[in-house]
């Protein structure tokens, strides 16, 4: 039943063209005080705000908040080395290109150790 109605929501969330911090923080797995601090060090990271001074954020926001956090949390960039990563990258090259991004820059261990792990889990579950 809970599958069901996931299917349900992110359905439903493919659809909309805004989404307030709430939905973002689910969708992405960042606290909304973690997005709001990255959105005053990553001056790109601007989303727009209504008229009841909410945030609220489009597609493209969440694709770059998911590779700020890639970045981040598996790469282990600090934020200045993000920022120049994005720099040097060009963000709309850096979100178009997510592959070669994960080819140029080395996994974590840890990161690369679960990634084994789950699929190991995946394909044993599968027998």
């Amino acid at each position: 039943m809970a599958r069901k109605q996931t299917a349900r929501t992110e359905s439903r969330d493919a659809d909309k063209r805004y989404y307030r911090i709430g939905e973002v923080s689910r969708i992405t797995g960042v606290k909304p005080y973690v997005l709001r601090y990255w959105e005053s060090e990553f001056r790109w990271m601007s989303p727009v705000k209504s008229r009841s001074n909410q945030r609220l954020y489009r597609r493209k926001d969440i694709d770059t908040i998911l590779l700020i956090k890639k970045l981040l949390y598996e790469q282990r960039f600090t934020i200045a080395g993000a920022k120049k990563k994005l720099r040097d990258l060009g963000l709309a090259k850096a979100l178009d290109t997510k592959p070669e991004l994960d080819a140029e820059l080395p996994m974590d261990p840890r990161a690369r150790y679960k990634r084994i792990r789950d699929e190991l889990q995946s394909i044993r579950d599968a027998l």
